[in-house]
Parts: C-alpha cells; structure tokens; sequence
C-alpha cells in the first residue's frame, strides 16, 4: 500500500517565520515548523514534500510540475500574501488542480484587513490555530 504524498507550498515570507512579526505570527521559525510537519507526517504515514517561495511564478511551476510528475496526493498550501488579491495566476492554478487543496493560515483572515481570495478554491480552511493549523490540515 502507498503512503499519501502530500504537497506543502509556503507562499511569501514564510521563511521568515518566527523572525517576521512574531506579536502576530509567533517565534516557531520555518525550519521548527517544517520538522513539527515531518514528525507528523512520519507518525501518521504520509510522504510530505515541503517547497518554499516569495516568487508566485516559482509557486506555479513547482505545482503544476509536482501534479505532471504525480509527487502529490493533496495539497496543502499556506499562500500568504498571493490570497489578497494579487494572486490571479495562482487562483487559476488551483483551479487547474484536481487534487484536494486546504489553505492554513496562522492567523484568523477575519481579524485582517484582508480575507484570503483562494479560500474559496479550497476543499477546507484552517486558520487561526497557530503553526498547530498544520498538523490539522
């Protein structure tokens, strides 16, 4: 039997977490964060490929090329910044995806100026939980 291979996308400034506004998005970094998601992927039987990009072209790419080379089973995708508005080319992605997508967000969108525009694409939203929003997405 084989192991669901998820796909975990970080949009822009994730890799400064924990360095980037922690009153908001706590002191876990990216790399903590990335070995909390393997220890529960590896608990719980899935394979977990993680990519992170600031660039919304790079995004697009990777997706679509981990979708032709069949690397991904679901995704779950934490798109930051390209879910306010400015991400067109990445809602038409999703779209384009047949394989189930949950958006994380550390925060709850609902107490931002800004409600993500991609959650709609989205089969489930987690947000508001912390870095702990992960492991239930």
């Amino acid at each position: 039997m084989t192991r669901p291979k998820i796909f975990l996308m970080q949009g822009p400034n994730m890799n400064w977490l924990g360095k980037r506004q922690p009153e908001l998005y706590g002191t876990t970094t990216a790399e903590q964060l990335d070995d909390l998601c393997r220890t529960h992927a590896d608990e719980t039987g899935y394979d977990l490929t993680i990519f992170y990009t600031n660039t919304e072209g790079v995004a697009l790419d990777r997706l679509y090329q981990a979708v032709e080379t069949n690397e991904i089973d679901g995704l779950v995708m934490n798109p930051a910044a390209w879910s306010m508005g400015s991400g067109a080319a990445m809602r038409d992605c999703l779209r384009s995806i047949a394989q189930p997508y949950i958006e994380v967000h550390i925060r709850n969108q609902y107490q931002m100026p800004h409600v993500s525009s991609t959650a709609e694409l989205a089969d489930a939203v987690i947000q508001g939980l912390g870095v702990d929003g992960y492991r239930a997405a």
